[in-house]
């Protein structure tokens, strides 16, 4: 069958249409402009963030005419929706990513690099805090994104159950906050001295990191090459999984907990007495919490430093925003940036979710001169370094975090897990790595 002529318009229709199934929008100069973001999973749920974000949104669209539309992404989901998105090409425009994965991603080639020229679109490199731009990809090559929500570790507590337990002082040691778990620690009547998200492999593979820098463990070798496997590392593992296994301090039902809302509403309500987690005073608020029970320190390094160790009791934490390489409104995007990087936002937002503005002209804002703040502030000059900035990075979380979250499944069932099973899981972890690369 031969089909004849089309007529203009439908062909302006069939080009519109083609253009929206890929995203992006319509890139014609006299239609508005509209872009698709992906956040990620900042509040207390996926209903919280849109409703941070929504009157953001559509701020920016009232001035620049710009339109967003929003899909809050949890984090169990996101790294595998960002990674699909790269091999098929059909992604958001502007999306967030967890700052550890920065080297990963960098390395599909996916994503627009923050060269000199993208960053001085969105305000400038010099505004951004040194610690945070540095976890935005690999050494010597530009910016797989900037910076948006600045985060470090610490250790949250409740000051009442401390105060009834005859404790006046967080944990300055690891070996202190074993002992004061266990005076915390009361199954009997439903408390624990502390709450993990133990099956949560993103988080499983953090603390896998805090604790293997304080043990000395470098999980790469200089040359990319890993090395998950090594003494320190082992150690370090057995140190986190035996708070539940050998110190008895934590919940055996936190095996399941895959999301930091169960942590924040356990310590809240008196179920946990302590709970390691990225800055979120702002979510402890919003669930409810007396803001005058919670207390934040750093998290605790060993009494006697092991050899090689060092004093880090966070890595640099936080998100980047990133822009898809192939989106078809990349103005468009960087304006989006632009306005979610500037000061005004980067306070509001900050503020409301708990965390640390990553841009220096923010910090004039009084919510950033509190105490807790400063903790974190602190811990992320003086006591963070980036997670392992190499491509396999990506593959570090995903397999170490789930070999420990089966490590926790098997302690809450009853089945001993000792060093040579966890070497045994990195050692395979090793050969995954190695023969992706």
């Amino acid at each position: 069958m031969r089909i004849g002529k089309i007529a203009p318009a439908l062909v302006l229709a069939l080009a519109a249409a083609t253009t929206a199934a890929c995203g992006g929008g319509d890139t014609s100069s006299s239609a508005p402009k509209e872009l698709v973001y992906w956040a990620s999973n900042q509040g207390t749920s996926l209903d919280n963030d849109k409703a941070v974000l929504q009157p953001e949104l559509d701020k920016f669209e009232k001035a620049s005419g710009i339109k967003v539309k929003l899909e809050v992404v949890p984090w169990t989901d996101l790294l595998n929706r960002i990674l699909a998105a790269t091999t098929s090409g059909k992604g958001p425009d502007v999306l967030n990513i967890g700052n550890t994965w920065s080297a990963s991603l960098q390395a599909t080639g996916a994503f627009l690099p923050f060269d000199d020229a993208a960053l001085e679109k969105v305000g400038g490199k010099s505004r951004f805090l040194g610690p945070s731009l540095a976890a935005t990809g690999a050494s010597g090559q530009p910016p797989v994104g900037v910076p948006l929500y600045g985060q470090a570790y610490g250790l949250y507590y409740n000051k009442k159950l401390f105060s009834e337990a005859g404790i006046t002082k967080p944990p300055a040691t690891w070996e202190e906050l074993v002992e004061d778990g266990k005076k915390l620690t009361k199954p009997d009547k439903g408390q624990w001295g502390l709450s993990l998200q133990a099956g949560q492999v993103t988080e499983n593979s953090h603390h896998a990191a805090i604790l293997g820098a304080q043990q000395g463990a470098q999980f790469f070798t200089p040359e990319g090459k890993p090395q998950l496997a090594s003494d320190p590392s082992v150690t370090a593992v057995q140190q986190f999984v035996d708070l539940m296994q050998k110190d008895k301090i934590v919940n055996p039902a936190n095996a399941e907990y895959a999301d930091t809302a169960k942590s924040l509403k356990d310590l809240s309500d008196g179920k946990a007495a302590m709970f390691m987690n990225q800055a979120s005073a702002g979510s402890f608020k919003n669930i409810g919490m007396d803001m005058a029970n919670l207390g934040v320190a750093p998290i605790p390094l060993p009494a006697t430093t092991p050899p090689n160790g060092r004093k880090v009791s966070s890595f640099v934490a936080g998100i980047n925003m990133s822009v898809f390489k192939g989106t078809k409104n990349p103005d468009a995007a960087l304006d989006f940036v632009k306005f979610m990087v500037s000061a005004p936002e980067q306070a509001l937002l900050n503020k409301t979710y708990g965390s640390l503005p990553t841009v220096q002209d923010a910090y004039s804002d009084a919510a950033f001169q509190t105490e807790d703040v400063k903790v974190f502030q602190n811990v992320l000059a003086n006591s963070a370094e980036p997670m392992p900035q190499v491509p396999q990075e990506s593959q570090f979380e995903t397999l170490i975090g789930t070999a420990m979250k089966a490590m926790f499944a098997d302690v809450a069932a009853g089945k001993p897990v000792d060093g040579a099973k966890i070497r045994d899981q990195l050692n395979q972890a090793d050969q995954q790595i190695a023969a992706g690369s």
